[in-house]
């Protein structure tokens, strides 16, 4: 495995590759572009990386459902940090080019609900074509495929394009969050500002089915960030779950919470234990009454005083 290689959705100039250079370990290592989030995934898998970033959520359109496929399906890969980036886009055009001028527009798909309105103002009768990335849309302009590409301004000077607008969102304080991603390992240790996301397979389709898993979270006090539906590929109807928690697989809630999971479910796909990016301990919500450490401990000592007789 090449211990020096990070991967990442490229061509160069994406904002998954300006997310990649926030991290303080990408200063020491080789950052390698990679056609798509499977390939950038796979890379790892194979060796060729240690670690790729990929693009997993928005807050506008929710989760990137070719990140959460790919990690909920083939050989099993591990979340070890996130990152947080804002997000604002350009409209970059070959030098010359005009908004009358622009036929076609590009970008890659995640894209398009943060800056659809602004289309819809600007450029409303614009064809769109998804690409592999903003920063591949800003290439294929620069080869004259399409007429513009939404994109990050700072990818201008790398493909010879200009950016004809900035700062274009429809979604004030838009983000995306990025998660770093390598081979299963025992998880970092708990910072008392972690998340933990797995991927939850449901036993059987009957009423109440959902609410049977949420539940395990529910009673011992873990509070959930985001639970979003993906279709299994057995058939209509057939669905399973990937859900981001607070809290880290060592906290006793959390980690009793999963095997709880794990006895009703069919199967479960830890996909790790991580710091919550711009969140410190101190700014975490306090604890449900009942539902810290020393409270779990507390109760197991008390019943293992009265099955020996002790109480």
């Amino acid at each position: 495995m090449s211990a020096t290689r990070y991967a990442y959705l490229g061509p160069e100039g994406t904002f998954t590759e300006v997310a990649l250079r926030t991290l303080p370990e990408a200063a020491t290592r080789e950052l390698v572009p990679m056609v798509s989030v499977p390939a950038a995934l796979d890379a790892v898998r194979s060796g060729a990386a240690a670690a790729a970033l990929v693009p997993i959520e928005n807050s506008v359109e929710g989760g990137i459902t070719a990140t959460l496929d790919e990690l909920t399906t083939g050989e099993p890969l591990m979340i070890y940090r996130e990152v947080l980036l804002s997000i604002t886009f350009a409209l970059l055009v070959r030098p010359g080019t005009k908004l009358s001028d622009i036929k076609t527009v590009t970008a890659h798909p995640a894209a398009q609900p943060q800056v659809r309105n602004w289309m819809a103002a600007h450029l409303p009768e614009a064809l769109w074509e998804s690409a592999a990335s903003n920063a591949d849309g800003a290439r294929l302009v620069q080869e004259g495929r399409y007429d513009a590409a939404f994109a990050g301004e700072f990818a201008a000077a790398t493909y010879g394009l200009e950016p004809l607008v900035t700062e274009i969102h429809d979604a004030e304080n838009a983000q995306t969050r990025f998660v770093l991603v390598g081979r299963p390992a025992r998880p970092a240790a708990p910072t008392g500002a972690d998340k933990t996301s797995v991927v939850i397979w449901l036993g059987d389709d009957h009423p109440g089915a959902l609410l049977e898993l949420l539940q395990e979270f529910m009673v011992r006090g873990v509070n959930l960030m985001l639970i979003q539906s993906r279709p299994t590929g057995a058939g209509i109807g057939n669905y399973c779950f990937a859900v981001d928690a607070e809290g880290h697989i060592a906290d006793r809630r959390v980690g009793e919470a999963l095997m709880g999971l794990k006895r009703i479910c069919p199967k479960v796909r830890f996909l790790g234990s991580y710091p919550r990016a711009g969140v410190a301990p101190e700014d975490v919500r306090p604890l449900r009454a009942g539902t810290s450490d020393t409270d779990f401990t507390d109760a197991s000592d008390w019943l293992a005083r009265n099955q020996d007789g002790r109480a």
